[in-house]
């Protein structure tokens, strides 16, 4: 059923314990962190999962968590990364021993990361328990800053719109974030500045002077043959619709 990748049809040496033993506690450690180096030099959601280890514990130390707080949390980040490096070494293992397609290979590998995805869930759950008390006063405070300066939500709304371009962009895998590709980011920019002077402003030539900017802006990059009518208009839509959603809900 299962077919080994050795080039020389030899079963590679399994050394036994008494030979690991040899090695010593010092070399054992050294294997281990090495075995953790490796998973996060290779492994995307291992660096993922450090990063967001990092920000969670910083956020303890500021938001200052008791003492049974943060025992949960260094469990749950523990359980997190444990069944990420799991994952990792059964996908290595099967891809070592199955030199095909077969599927046995493909469930093993799928409930292995159906584990990393239940204690991921897990620990979602359990920050949300921790931190959103402390975090709701702020946030609360922070939108109703925001809303009550124009500025600010024109800011806001601009970088969705930049952030939203990119994120379609990179699902429909054409083009850099910063030049082609579906949609155009400068149509969508340009049009969201022409949306938020068209709230703000009463005047209805500085408007109409604003859509006539936007509106080159989108032909030149139809000329400069970097974007299609379409990714253009794309564009345009989404910056007026984010934009305007934004204006909507904060003004």
């Amino acid at each position: 059923m299962f077919k080994k990748k050795n080039k020389t049809n030899e079963r590679p040496k399994i050394r036994s314990e008494s030979e690991l033993s040899k090695f010593g506690l010092v070399k054992s450690f050294n294997a281990a962190i090495e075995g953790i180096l490796y998973a996060f030099k290779t492994q995307r959601n291992v660096k993922l999962h450090f990063v967001a280890t990092a920000l969670i514990l910083v956020a303890s130390v500021y938001f200052s968590i008791t003492k049974i707080e943060l025992i949960l949390l260094l469990i749950t980040i523990g359980l997190v990364l444990i069944t990420e490096m799991i994952n990792t070494s059964i996908e290595m293992a099967l891809d070592f021993i199955v030199d095909r397609y077969h599927p046995l290979a493909r469930i093993a590998k799928d409930v292995a990361a159906g584990a990393v995805l239940f204690a991921s869930i897990n620990a979602v759950f359990v920050g949300y328990l921790i931190f959103f008390e402390r975090l709701k006063t702020p946030i609360i405070t922070t939108i109703v800053k925001v809303s009550q300066r124009p500025e600010h939500v024109a800011a806001v709304a601009l970088t969705l719109s930049v952030i939203m371009v990119v994120v379609f962009k990179v699902i429909a895998g054409r083009g850099a974030p910063l030049r082609g590709g579906f949609p155009s980011g400068h149509a969508a920019v340009a049009f969201a500045v022409w949306t938020i002077v068209t709230f703000v402003t009463k005047n209805p030539l500085i408007t109409l002077l604003t859509l006539l900017l936007a509106v080159i802006i989108g032909i030149s990059r139809i000329r400069m043959k970097i974007h299609s009518f379409v990714e253009v208009g794309a564009g345009a839509l989404a910056g007026v619709g984010i934009t305007a959603l934004c204006l909507a809900l904060f003004m």
